[in-house]
């Protein structure tokens, strides 16, 4: 059985290097996994004046990440946390009925710094601990790349070979993490 993971793309940007990465997932292990890239790039602005009727780009959205097995964060770090469309887009899953509660989730990360999106995924875990979100996140896998343009080519392959055996071991991890989650469901 294949697992259905969508992606949420941390970032709005064309080149991101989040969005390579999980390219790169998808492609690599598209035998146990159909990843699905989920951009927020479109999503309008949380308001409670627009609640209870969101915007078509919302209700797609949320419509997304609802019909899932599991989820994938790709986050970038954004002067030291998430990505302003990334709450936003968390702000409106929050008020769309549970739609990642308890949904088995992973996350990674990548930047061209040193330290690969830490306090960011630490912002993002917080954030996803609200009652309202609180999807079921793989613990002890944190994935965090950093120097990532010297760790993947042009055409988005990893020549990295220690991140190529971690995002194996991780991706196993979280297949065992799966398995184990929607057995308790």
């Amino acid at each position: 059985m294949t697992i259905k993971v969508k992606a949420i793309i941390g970032s709005t940007s064309s080149k991101s290097y989040n969005l390579k990465v999980v390219q790169y997932l998808q492609k690599k292990y598209a035998d146990k996994m159909d990843i699905t890239p989920v951009f927020i790039n479109d999503v309008e602005m949380f308001s409670v004046d627009i609640e209870r009727t969101p915007p078509r780009h919302v209700v797609k959205f949320m419509e997304d990440v609802r019909e899932t097995d599991a989820l994938l964060f790709a986050v970038p770090e954004y002067n030291f946390s998430i990505p302003g469309a990334l709450k936003n887009a968390l702000d409106w899953l929050s008020r769309s009925n549970f739609a990642i509660k308890e949904k088995p989730t992973f996350i990674v990360g990548a930047s061209m710094g040193v330290l690969g999106s830490v306090r960011a995924q630490l912002h993002l875990r917080e954030i996803l601990s609200n009652p309202m979100l609180s999807p079921s996140i793989m613990p002890n896998n944190e994935v965090y790349i950093g120097s990532i343009h010297q760790k993947m080519n042009e055409d988005g392959d990893f020549i990295d070979q220690p991140t190529i055996d971690f995002l194996d071991v991780v991706v196993n991890n979280f297949l065992e993490f799966y398995s184990k989650t929607t057995v308790k469901m």
